[in-house]
């Protein structure tokens, strides 16, 4: 069964920068699209940039929109998020899976805050 680990999170000003990482170990994880979600405690999770199998297209939410990077490395199982111009309103616990229906056990998350 694969189970994905998010990591990459952390403390960070308005403005700034970070790069979270997802890995999920097996094959499948090659042969599937993939997602970021976010999750505060006032909102359900929702799905914020999505990749293909193969990382030739991408897709954001407008919240996200030309200030994230979603990415890919089959390679390696890993995917990666980019997350540039940073502001409070992306503070959240970000997950990785499968866009929906989510086909992975939920990892533990990554918290991102994003505070002066």
């Amino acid at each position: 069964q694969v189970k994905v680990v998010e990591s990459g999170g952390g403390l960070v000003q308005p403005g700034g920068s970070l790069r979270l990482s997802c890995a999920a170990p097996g094959v499948l994880f090659r042969a599937v699209n993939m997602g970021w979600y976010r999750q505060t405690p006032a909102k359900q999770r929702e799905l914020v940039a999505q990749i293909s199998d193969g990382g030739s297209r991408t897709n954001y939410t407008d919240a996200v929109k030309g200030r994230f990077t979603i990415s890919r490395d089959n390679a390696a199982n890993m995917m990666y998020l980019q997350m540039n111009s940073l502001k409070p309103e992306d503070t959240a616990i970000y997950y990785c899976n499968t866009p929906p229906p989510a086909l992975f056990p939920w990892g533990p998350g990554t918290q991102v805050t994003v505070s002066s």
